[in-house]
């Protein structure tokens, strides 16, 4: 697997540098300008990809919301007309010329502008809280050079084009999905991006520690990737397995949610295996080793059933055992709201109060499984992770002080240079999650920052929340001490 994906990548980078020529001289167009998070989240889409966990793993149950008609917030998400102009991939022009095709729109008028009922979902706000730390100073070149030491690209746009300058190799395919899905944002909404420049780390640690700039003087730099935390400010952007994770057979996210809800109507949810479930890779980080000693043993039962996912094994079998809506055969405890707090340091004592709690408790955990589905199904649908994107590159682009230009190294960017060379999955996934026409309604409209004494509550609602799921905690294994 590791050849392909490494001709995969250099069938995409090695092609010749972008250059821009004019009569008798060699240009670049310049472009015009266009919280602390407290450890109530980790960070937007890492909390986003955590309630899609649980709907992957079964404890949220689908089968029920399959209609979204009656939602006023997807109203201005409508099918598109029938008549409507498709744009598929343009392999034979780019087989032939190696330069991205012009027959796509540069431009678009919606059918629909946004209603008051298609506000942002409210983790939108999370975008203010992220940008804050230059709103004061700004975005200058030299911040987002600072940016290159740890990225694995840098991208830029510009009059409605995409470019792109590798530095380094990503894990498997991560950069090439990632461009993939700002390649389809383009489609999306073309021409309705701004000129930016940005710095891209694909790997998953945030880098950029808040207690290194605290002094004046001492700006961040904008550092984009999939995950941040309250002690960081990296930028979060959408996971690129959003377009689907080739390496492990894991399709693009608007397959993978049909999937889940065809597995939930598979087992009912009172019929499910009353533990709580995870698969995974126990190497990649010390708490994930350390949550393997919480599976069942002859001596314990912590109410887990913890499995170790074998990537490598499963490749060599084709993905049988990693399909997601196979998966949904467990029911899990969510109580508060979407997810249930578990100590860092007694995971295994908190995993077994968490099952007994919501086995005691069936209905209430049921509820909670229920309203995650409808945040699934509402709030994460394509349709937002695009409107997501859109405004945070949108405000980002607010923020810079100076004129963008396509760097000397840089590549023009395309869906056709990226899927035409491809095979196997990678294609496949790529032609799966092709946008091939632009959408036929307006971005949904973007919701004010928190107000502080908003976050304040929000915090402080996070923190109670937790402590009285401690105190019930504590209580059971009080009780089951005094048996003993």
């Amino acid at each position: 697997m590791k050849g392909h994906e490494e001709k995969l990548m250099k069938l995409f980078w090695l092609r010749p540098a972008f250059q821009r020529h004019s009569q008798g001289s060699n240009w670049w167009r310049s472009c015009k300008k266009r919280t602390p998070l407290s450890s109530t989240l980790l960070l937007l889409f890492f909390f986003l990809l955590f309630i899609s966990l649980l709907s992957y793993i079964g404890w949220i149950d689908l089968a029920k919301f399959g209609g979204y008609s009656s939602q006023k917030t997807l109203q201005n998400f409508s099918k598109k007309p029938t008549n409507t102009l498709e744009f598929p991939l343009d392999c034979t022009t780019w087989n032939h010329t190696k330069t991205c095709p012009k027959n796509y729109p540069t431009s678009y008028k919606p059918a629909a502008n946004p209603s008051p009922e298609s506000t942002c979902p409210g983790y939108f706000r999370w975008i203010h809280e992220d940008l804050k730390h230059w709103k004061q100073t700004g975005i200058t070149k030299e911040m987002v050079e600072k940016a290159r030491r740890t990225a694995h690209f840098r991208l830029t746009i510009l009059d409605g084009k995409v470019y792109v300058e590798k530095f380094r190799e990503s894990i498997q395919t991560r950069a090439l999905f990632t461009m993939w899905g700002i390649a389809q944002l383009m489609r999306w909404y073309p021409g309705k991006l701004p000129d930016l420049e940005l710095m891209f780390d694909c790997d998953d640690r945030p880098v950029v520690q808040s207690k290194d700039f605290r002094q004046p003087g001492s700006e961040p730099p904008p550092l984009f990737r999939y995950c941040s935390d309250w002690r960081s400010l990296d930028i979060v952007f959408p996971d690129w397995s959003f377009w689907g994770w080739a390496e492990t057979n894991i399709r693009p996210w608007r397959g993978v949610l049909k999937d889940i809800k065809e597995g939930n109507k598979m087992v009912k949810w009172e019929d499910r295996v009353p533990y709580a479930y995870w698969k995974g890779n126990p190497h990649v980080c010390p708490w994930r080793a350390d949550l393997m000693k919480c599976n069942v043993t002859n001596q314990n039962d912590w109410n887990t059933r913890l499995y170790v996912q074998d990537w490598v094994a499963e490749s060599q079998k084709g993905y049988k055992q990693s399909n997601l809506g196979d998966q949904c055969t467990h029911r899990g405890m969510i109580p508060q709201h979407h997810y249930w707090p578990v100590r860092e340091n007694a995971k295994c004592r908190s995993l077994k109060f968490a099952v007994e709690w919501g086995n005691n408790h069936a209905e209430k955990a049921k509820a909670i499984g229920e309203a995650g589905s409808r945040f699934i199904h509402e709030d994460l649908k394509m349709e937002y992770v695009y409107d997501y994107i859109f405004h945070l590159l949108n405000e980002y682009a607010k923020l810079l002080k100076y004129k963008p230009a396509v760097p000397p190294n840089a590549v023009e960017l395309c869906s056709e240079s990226m899927a035409c060379p491809a095979d196997g999955n990678w294609r496949k996934f790529m032609e799966e999650s092709l946008e091939k026409s632009p959408s036929d309604s307006a971005p949904c409209t973007m919701p004010p920052p928190y107000q502080p004494q908003e976050l304040k509550a929000f915090i402080d609602g996070k923190l109670k929340a937790t402590k009285e799921v401690e105190a019930w905690e504590n209580e059971y294994w009080d009780k089951q001490n005094k048996k003993h």
